[in-house]
């Protein structure tokens, strides 16, 4: 399926109507400034949702524990804020950007 492509200087002048056709048809558009892609205008979601994030419902699939950390308490050194592997091997407890 090919994506109906308007001129930039033509969606100017019509933008109005290509709006109402990408809502009536449900078809993308895509503008075009010579010859390159500029925007993509996609119908509005006929979705009511309370907030953004309620239009993702069911789009997420959890592969996993996500509560339980990554590596156990007793890896950390709380009060420095790094793993003990890595003090271990004699890295700093900060890193500083050099200049």
């Amino acid at each position: 399926m090919t994506m109906k492509s308007v001129a930039v200087s033509e969606f100017k002048a019509r933008c109005l109507a290509l709006l109402e056709d990408v809502a009536r048809t449900g078809e993308t558009l895509l503008v075009t400034k010579r010859g390159k892609p500029l925007a993509r205008v996609t119908p509005g979601s006929t979705i009511n949702a309370a907030s953004p994030q309620d239009t993702l419902h069911g789009t997420v699939e959890l592969l996993g524990d996500v509560i339980t950390p990554v590596t156990p308490r007793s890896a950390w050194n709380a009060p420095a804020g790094v793993l003990l592997s890595q003090e271990r091997r004699g890295k700093s407890k900060r890193t500083r950007p050099r200049r």
